[in-house]
């Protein structure tokens, strides 16, 4: 059965939009979703199912947190093998000097139109770096996510994406995760 992770934005950041993992857990199993697991608070869920499009995952898992919990939660979700390729695609690490303790992934529910991507990379100023692949957005944010001018930006309205960051160590950790699964 495939391997699937789902990243829900903006829950248990501040009072709002708050979910106990163990009831996130429940909600995902409910949906018939098999080995559910939860990586930290922040609404990260490791999953099997049967073979699914993530875009179709994303919106059931929406519809049963909205059902369960009484708000909207937007939801990107990605194969396992989407997860290991954005792990090996990195553009920062064929550089040197990058802290990977800056280094961030925007995921984006789609690709971004091109005049989109143009218009993030307009603005993003040093020393901030951003480089865009398909679904995924690199980011080296070296004054870190409240220090970068990028970040203060609505960035969801200007790609015109549902996006939602992850630090660099998370997506590692949902990464081996994943094949600790197989």
């Amino acid at each position: 059965m495939p391997i699937y992770i789902s990243l829900l934005r903006g829950i248990n950041v501040g009072a709002h939009k708050r979910i106990k993992m163990e009831q996130l857990r429940a909600s995902f199993a409910a949906l018939g979703f098999e080995q559910v697991q939860t990586y930290i608070q922040s609404g990260n869920v490791i999953f099997k199912t049967t073979k699914v499009s993530p875009s179709v995952l994303s919106k059931r898992i929406e519809a049963r947190i909205l059902s369960d919990f009484g708000f909207q939660v937007s939801v990107v979700s990605r194969t396992v093998d989407e997860m290991a390729k954005t792990v090996e695609s990195n553009p920062f690490f064929q550089k040197r000097g990058f802290d990977q303790e800056k280094l961030h992934v925007m995921f984006l529910s789609n690709a971004p139109a091109a005049d989109a991507v143009k218009r993030l990379a307009e603005l993003t100023v040093a020393p901030d770096q951003s480089h865009c692949f398909g679904q995924e957005i690199y980011l080296y944010l070296p004054n870190g996510v409240s220090g970068s001018d990028l970040m203060k930006r609505p960035l969801d309205r200007i790609l015109s994406v549902v996006t939602t960051t992850r630090n660099w160590k998370t997506v590692n950790t949902l990464h081996q995760i994943c094949q600790e699964c197989r």
